[in-house]
């Protein structure tokens, strides 16, 4: 350490160092501000930590909040602008939420306690939600009556629907049938003669986009719809039969969600989990049908006989779906799955908020550590990792992805929002949703013999919505993700390793993932880092640092000291 003793000029006796001096004098210390992650992470000095047990310290601001980056990766071959995912659980995600993620940026991963059907009608209305080309549109022929469209607006929300001499795609185009064009029709009306003919129609030949890239065509497209002002913009061959589609919703989409989780085809990313019995791949295969993108194997403890036998089939049987293993908390579990194969591993074992199996089973560890140790672990074979359970607030989220997280998985951050299954209720004057872990009983008893799939309605309340797919009849053991999930498929007695209660009101995602993501931006700010690749790297390279938290801490940097005080995290523009 420095001498103190340097005077300053024209100080007389004081013995104060020049201020201006004070980065080189910096510069002569033998160790820095707080810890490194290393130290941070010796389990041996500090036990096992939770996000709650350390704090990042401030680096530099030299660049506005708004340029942070916080693209990253969740499998080898899926990046994400915002690093959100929510979780695959029956109170969390299903169609609503997860388009209302893909549009914000993010993943929704729809959960697979219900029919195999009933999931992948999901997927397929993600998919649907948002097209570059739509090249597979519903078509009718010209026999059709209006009723049929109006089957098809209720089943789907849309009836802007082309009419082909077949019914199908490939047939010639001869119109297309509008709401306008059925607003005052009867019902067994034929559409030919409702329809507004091709020749009074904007129509793009194919033709004279060839030997234009994708992009390049789709470009050409919009710009034609822009143009026109139709609602869409049917694709067509020489021989004027139908080959594409175009919709301008899809461009007001794009202007509305400019970080929207997209393939290269320009439509959503979907996601969904499924469990790791043989039964499963019945269902993995009605999924990849309806278009699946991201496959979740979805279990309390990854490193099974099992899991490692249905990656090498997802990735043998559908080479283009990318897999997601876990949970995992420790180097040994993902080992075995990344040598299996795995793109992305899922880590968390009894840090969510619902979740009692490190009390009940005396199994798991605390998130962070965990996090950081399948992290720097994973890394060096390029297969990212997603933090599971324990996201509370912005703060969790930017810890986590300083341990090495692509992106973190939320269920009770995001479970009383609109896009939550479920009806509200009011709970001692509250309006809350209800919030189930998969691990309590309440969803391990859904559909068992005797009583009814919704478990809950029983109580007057019906706190848990389920879909009409997934609802079976009583006299029958139906597929329960939740036994599966903990491997109690075949126990006389079901042990609980989750709890069911409710959360209040959010409002809805749309406003409150914006929130989220704002609060990474101004946090890496406060750390001097411009996107999550450059925090991760600062972090290994030690010049992101640490402070580990006491008890008293950890009071001090809450609120404190008042008599009463409102908590308002954000405030919608």
């Amino acid at each position: 350490m420095p001498s103190s003793t340097t005077q300053v000029n024209g100080s007389g006796s004081s013995s104060f160092l020049s201020p201006e001096s004070a980065l080189e004098v910096l510069s002569q210390y033998k160790t820095r501000d707080g810890l490194s992650v290393q130290q941070l992470m010796d389990s041996t000095v500090h036990g096992g930590l939770t996000y709650n047990d350390f704090l990042l310290l401030p680096g530099k601001i030299d660049f506005p909040a708004h340029v942070v980056s916080t693209e990253s990766h969740i499998t080898r071959n899926v990046v994400l602008k915002t690093p959100f995912m929510s979780s695959p659980m029956d109170t969390v995600t299903e169609t609503n939420m997860a388009i209302a993620m893909a549009l914000l940026g993010g993943i929704g991963v729809i959960h697979h306690n219900q029919s195999p059907e009933s999931q992948a009608a999901m997927v397929r209305a993600v998919k649907r939600h948002e097209n570059g080309f739509i090249s597979d549109p519903v078509c009718l022929g010209p026999d059709a009556v209006v009723d049929d469209v109006l089957e098809i607006k209720a089943r789907l929300g849309f009836c802007g629907i082309p009419v082909t001499d077949t019914g199908a795609l490939g047939g010639k185009l001869l119109g297309i049938v509008t709401a306008r064009d059925i607003q005052f029709a009867a019902h067994d009306v034929h559409l030919r003669e409702v329809m507004t003919p091709v020749e009074a129609m904007t129509v793009l030949n194919a033709d004279s986009l060839s030997g234009s890239s994708e992009g390049a065509k789709l470009t050409a497209a919009n710009e034609l719809l822009r143009t026109s002002k139709v609602g869409k913009l049917p694709i067509v061959d020489g021989e004027g039969r139908l080959r594409s589609l175009v919709a301008r919703s899809d461009l007001l989409k794009n202007q509305t969600y400019p970080l929207a989780s997209k393939t290269e085809k320009k439509q959503l990313y979907a996601a969904a989990a499924i469990g790791t019995r043989e039964h499963d791949k019945a269902r993995l295969a009605l999924l990849v049908d309806a278009g699946l993108d991201i496959v979740i194997l979805d279990s309390s403890q990854g490193n099974s006989v099992f899991q490692i036998e249905m990656i090498k089939h997802v990735k043998s049987s559908y080479p283009h779906v990318e897999v997601i293993a876990g949970n995992v908390v420790t180097r040994e579990q993902a080992a075995s799955l990344i040598a299996a194969g795995a793109d992305g591993l899922r880590i968390g074992m009894g840090s969510g908020s619902i979740c009692i199996t490190q009390e009940v089973m005396a199994v798991g560890r605390p998130q962070a550590t965990a996090v950081y140790a399948v992290a720097e672990f994973a890394s060096r074979f390029g297969v990212p990792v997603i933090a599971d359970g324990g996201i509370s607030n912005v703060g969790h989220i930017v810890k986590a992805l300083a341990l090495g997280a692509g992106a973190v998985m939320m269920g009770g951050l995001i479970a009383g929002t609109t896009e939550a299954p479920g009806e509200y209720f009011y709970h001692e004057g509250k309006r809350v949703k209800a919030y189930r872990g998969m691990g309590s009983l309440e969803a391990m008893e859904q559909g068992k013999p005797g009583k009814p799939a919704d478990q809950k309605a029983t109580t007057g309340k019906g706190k848990y919505a389920v879909s009409k797919s997934t609802s079976q009849a009583s006299d029958h053991v139906v597929e329960n993700a939740a036994t599966a999930r903990y491997f109690s498929e075949a126990s006389a007695v079901k042990v609980a390793q989750g709890v069911s209660g409710d959360v209040q009101d959010k409002g809805s995602v749309k406003d409150f993932l914006p929130y989220l993501y704002a609060g990474v931006q101004h946090s890496f700010q406060d750390i001097g880092v411009q996107d999550v690749k450059g925090l991760q790297a600062g972090v290994k390279a030690g010049e992101v640092r640490f402070e580990l938290r006491t008890a008293s801490a950890q009071v001090e940097g809450g609120v404190h000291g008042l008599n009463s005080y409102t908590k308002r995290l954000f405030a919608a523009v």
